[in-house]
């Protein structure tokens, strides 16, 4: 396969991800999202030492209770999820991402962008969509992540956590994400 016709593949799964996002998003009440976002990110919070310690310092966080990722060769992601500042909700987001690759199975997953700067957090309503991998320095966070932070002087923009893993997803390739604000 060319590169202009892998890119056109990889753009095509973009856009048909984008707009089943979209129509979840919809269909979904915003009172939904805010519940199962918040609740998600107390358990997250509450079992992982390491966000416990970045939500002290964070200027505000960004959960995506339940992300599903599946693949064939060609894979695409979506999830809906909520920007909480100062323990008030002040947006929706979704998140949606395309694959190509070695690749095969699906996942659900959840995702928590702490954002520990004014900066990094203007970055994500700065562009027409927040692209994962540009921009701020993100850090994903792992289990010896918690063992660590009392040394951590938190230099990066965003720490990320990946929580409530679900199914079975392998695979090798390229990916993209992209982060773009609604209105459910």
């Amino acid at each position: 396969m060319t590169r202009t016709g892998l890119s056109s593949v990889v753009m095509g799964i973009v856009l048909l991800v984008g707009g089943a996002s979209g129509f979840a998003a919809d269909s979904k009440k915003a009172a939904e999202i805010d519940r199962d976002g918040r609740a998600k990110l107390k358990t997250l919070v509450a079992s992982e030492a390491g966000a416990k310690a970045v939500s002290k310092k964070a200027v505000a966080v960004l959960v995506f209770p339940s992300i599903t990722k599946a693949g064939l060769m060609i894979g695409g992601q979506y999830g809906d999820g909520v920007l909480i500042k100062g323990g008030k909700t002040v947006g929706y987001y979704n998140t949606t991402g395309a694959s190509y690759g070695m690749q095969a199975g699906a996942q659900t997953y959840g995702y928590a962008m702490f954002f520990m700067n004014e900066a990094a957090l203007r970055q994500l309503d700065a562009t027409e969509g927040f692209e994962v991998g540009a921009g701020p320095s993100v850090v994903v966070a792992d289990e010896g992540f918690g063992k660590t932070t009392s040394s951590i002087n938190y230099d990066k923009d965003i720490y990320a956590f990946i929580f409530s893993q679900k199914g079975l997803m392998a695979g090798l390739g390229l990916q993209g994400n992209k982060i773009t604000r609604i209105k459910p």
